[in-house]
């Protein structure tokens, strides 16, 4: 499920191209949809339900399409996923400027854990006890009458995250009986609050990124589940090169992978983040 904006066309598209044409990933079956909200502006309303009618993998929620009612169309997301989906083992939420690699993710689920098995996975990048934002200028401001700790519980990067169906239904089912306070926490808050009062607790994996933007190398972004802040072209030619032959050995995508996190860090520290 790509949580997407109505005019990024060009990104829904690169994501088709690539990733999400994928239709079966180590004898899996596997299928990709956008969920957007309503246009503010009525010609791109136009264009939205022609790319529907075309492509057919849109879902548009009852709500406007701003930043800050991402909240509401994951709570729009859980809940058609929730219904339309009973024969899903697990549902990946991202966003359209991530390259995602589902056989990566197929790959570490089947290392650690039967992909058939029921039980509660809730699987991404986790932040650790962050506090929220109380500046009032912020876009991320949550005053104290809207939640009143010091401290989230840990969350999943809102970038991309897992959930096993069991998972889903607890947390799709806490968020339903949530009550929404003004101003919204950011959506991958409300997600860690929700799946906090279900009693699903989040797994870190190192392979997502949701923190500083990982430098491109082919052999790393094999192993790589996510990739954040991925432009539309990026996407086309990374995953053109990341399948082209022959595939990186075990060894080299492990020194691949060490690589792209320190250059990571570095360009963090000096401050070469998008």
């Amino acid at each position: 499920m790509v949580t997407s904006a109505p005019a990024n066309q060009r990104a829904r598209q690169a994501i088709r191209d690539t990733w999400g044409g994928e239709v079966e990933v180590r004898g899996l079956r596997f299928m990709t949809l956008f969920m957007v909200g309503v246009a503010t502006d009525p010609g791109l309303g136009k264009l939205l339900i022609e790319e529907a009618r075309e492509k057919g993998d849109l879902i548009q929620g009852r709500f406007l399409d701003s930043y800050s009612n991402l909240t509401l169309k994951t709570l729009a997301m859980l809940g058609w996923v929730r219904r339309f989906c009973p024969q899903a083992h697990f549902m990946a939420k991202v966003d359209d400027d991530v390259f995602f690699n589902p056989s990566a993710l197929l790959h570490f689920l089947n290392k650690s854990r039967n992909p058939y098995e029921q039980g509660d996975l809730y699987l991404g990048r986790v932040h650790l006890h962050v506090a929220p934002n109380r500046d009032p200028d912020s876009k991320h401001y949550l005053p104290s009458g809207a939640y009143p700790l010091s401290l989230f519980p840990d969350y999943c990067s809102g970038t991309a995250y897992v959930f096993s169906r069991s998972a889903l239904l607890k947390v799709a089912l806490a968020a339903s009986a949530s009550p929404l306070s003004t101003p919204l926490p950011p959506e991958d808050v409300f997600v860690g609050l929700c799946a906090y009062a279900a009693g699903v607790q989040p797994s870190h994996c190192p392979l997502f990124s949701g923190g500083p933007p990982v430098p491109y190398g082919r052999c790393c972004y094999q192993a790589m589940v996510s990739v954040h802040h991925i432009t539309p072209k990026e996407m086309l030619d990374y995953w053109k090169d990341v399948h082209s032959s022959p595939p990186c050995s075990w060894l080299t995508q492990r020194a691949s992978l060490g690589m792209c996190k320190v250059r990571a860090m570095l360009g963090s520290a000096l401050g070469l983040e998008d």
